[in-house]
């Protein structure tokens, strides 16, 4: 059996993607977190990119291979290990549902200048920009609880880190980005309470991302409080 180890930072939600498809596959791996701010020279020497995740593969013959690039690894993992499919079997629903992934990607673009926003000015046209786009997923969402009914997938593995951010986002102030959206919402939810979305950051995520939003000296830290 081959050794799996994902190459890490504690909030990059591209990890957290395959950490929830290793978690849910219940393939064992080794965890390993870096300083993105002050990388260290093997992980440069290995990530073409210079990002996380990786996942070093590490046969038994002592060969080694590397893969980067979260959806690159959850494909993998979808086709090299055993464990519950988390893509449908038919190539339409599953091409369809790698759109959906992109997707994602896109909203976490918007998310990255909305949480780092110095100013109202770009939180309020970031805000605009997620609002849009969880309206139009709302539309395709049916009764849930997740992306494609019962069967929790990889596009579900997508959304639970975009989601996760507003568990701290909506103590800090009232977005409205999730107003009239109830598909969305009650997917949201459902997603919090997965097993593997749970375990896919520490208990010290809500610490660390608050450090992160001082860091960028996000206007978010400098609204009114929720009630």
């Amino acid at each position: 059996m081959s050794k799996l180890t994902l190459v890490s930072h504690h909030l990059c939600p591209n990890v957290q993607r395959a950490a929830i498809a290793l978690l849910e596959k219940g393939v064992p791996f080794e965890r390993i977190n870096i300083d993105l701010a002050d990388k260290p020279d093997w992980f440069l020497q290995i990530s073409p990119l210079g990002k996380v995740p990786l996942l070093r593969i590490e046969e038994e013959d002592g060969s080694e291979a590397i893969l980067f690039e979260s959806s690159v690894i959850c494909e993998y993992l979808e086709e090299t290990q055993s464990g519950v499919a988390l893509h449908p079997k038919d190539a339409l629903t599953r091409a369809r549902h790698r759109g959906w992934m992109e997707f994602g990607s896109s909203v976490l673009s918007d998310l990255w200048g909305y949480e780092t926003a110095e100013d109202a000015a770009q939180l309020e046209a970031k805000r605009t920009a997620l609002i849009f786009k969880f309206a139009t997923v709302e539309k395709v969402l049916t009764d849930g609880p997740y992306f494609a009914g019962n069967d929790f997938g990889l596009v579900d593995a997508v959304f639970a880190p975009v989601f996760r951010y507003f568990d701290l986002f909506d103590t800090l102030g009232d977005s409205g980005i999730f107003e009239g959206l109830e598909r969305v919402t009650r997917w949201r939810k459902a997603l919090s309470e997965r097993a593997s979305v749970k375990a896919a950051v520490g208990e010290d995520y809500p610490q660390r991302l608050r450090e992160f939003l001082e860091k960028h000296n996000s206007i978010l830290l400098r609204q009114p409080a929720a009630a």
